[in-house]
């Protein structure tokens, strides 16, 4: 008796087993059993779609016609819009004033108040009427991106830097703090743009603070080219004595005494050596001057006009459809064609719920 005791637990443990193994059986059978059921709605869904399309190919493509035919109607007899773009590149943070400039533009533009929006603008409120939408974008790609990202990380510790990731960066930078921005400009009139460009980019450069910071900038970098340019003239003067000492006879050079307080090893290795270095420092001082000069013509401008279209709007008869720009044809044609597929397709759902009405209302 006492020797069957230790096998009772042993077939409680079997027992437990096979209800573990009955339970996850059952959960992999109901799991693929809705996997079932949901290709099989999914499949019975595309069939009824194709059936649905099937029977109302005909509408649909009368539709199609009808809105092709209201875009090539409305692009030849409708009142044309002008389209003009303008890269400029920010050498001071103004983004976000730039920014916050087109907004307050098109709020008066959707607000129709041209008589504010001219004298803002600096042109007539007949101009200012025409205008239809103002845009700004960033102008950058991703490797510009990546660099920026790589710039980013080297100025930080390199615990932190190790915990950021380019998608976090991204993520986490304004669209206007990337210097080139492409400013966009709809109106009904062609000849009204290059103006406009020329007073947004003047009104942000008349901001006091950022006048203040160029001024303080380009004095900065006078200060430097002026210093740079002593330390140059300088070192040509020690060049010129250095170079007169060497020429001098060895007779001359004792007879000069303590007159001359450079001492001048007579290696030949030594001499080129010195030489080098009075050389490699003049070409040094030279190229920071070369890029002061460079800093310098870059902070005349707040802001720098790349290129621009100027009065030379062009035609734009695209419209903007889940976030791409179509043909004013196909894009009616995309319309028409959703459109009456909607209206079909809440008529038959009617009907449906027709037949259970009946049962609903019992």
């Amino acid at each position: 008796m006492s020797k069957d005791l230790p096998q009772q637990p042993q077939e409680s443990e079997e027992v437990d087993l096979g209800q573990l193994f009955k339970m996850i059986g059952n959960i992999f059978e109901k799991f693929f059993a809705f996997i079932g059921r949901l290709l099989n709605k999914l499949f019975l869904s595309f069939v009824w779609f194709i059936f649905f399309v099937k029977k109302h190919i005909l509408k649909i493509i009368i539709a199609a016609i009808i809105g092709f035919a209201f875009g090539y109607f409305k692009e030849i007899k409708g009142e044309p819009i002008y389209k003009s773009t303008t890269v400029i590149k920010q050498n001071y943070d103004t983004g976000e004033n730039l920014y916050r400039a087109i907004d307050y533009y098109n709020e008066l533009i959707a607000e129709r108040d041209s008589i504010t929006l001219g004298a803002v603008l600096g042109i007539s409120s007949s101009k200012a009427s025409s205008l239809i939408t103002l845009g700004v974008e960033s102008v950058i790609t991703e490797n510009d991106k990546l660099k920026n990202f790589d710039s980013y990380t080297k100025g930080l510790d390199s615990v932190v830097a190790a915990t950021v990731t380019f998608e976090e960066f991204v993520k986490n930078s304004k669209e206007f703090q990337y210097p080139v921005q492409r400013i966009i400009i709809k109106a009904k009139e062609k000849n009204v743009f290059g103006t406009v460009i020329s007073n947004i980019v003047e009104k942000i450069e008349a901001t006091e603070y950022f006048q203040t910071e160029q001024k303080k900038d380009l004095e900065e970098l006078n200060r430097l080219q002026k210093s740079i340019q002593a330390s140059l003239e300088a070192s040509q003067e020690l060049q010129s004595v250095y170079k007169r000492v060497l020429e001098t006879p060895t007779n001359e050079k004792k007879s000069l005494g303590t007159q001359t307080s450079i001492t001048i090893d007579n290696k030949d290795d030594r001499k080129v050596t010195k030489e080098f270095e009075l050389y490699n420092n003049d070409v040094a001082l030279r190229r920071e001057l070369v890029a002061i000069q460079r800093k310098k013509e870059d902070k005349q401008f707040i802001i720098e006009v790349v290129s621009s279209q100027e009065n030379q709007g062009t035609i734009d008869n695209s419209k903007q459809f889940l976030g791409k720009r179509l043909n004013v044809k196909i894009y009616y044609m995309l319309i028409l064609m959703i459109l009456i597929s909607v209206v079909l397709l809440a008529l038959h759902f009617i009907k449906f719920l027709e037949k259970y009405k009946s049962e609903v209302i019992s």
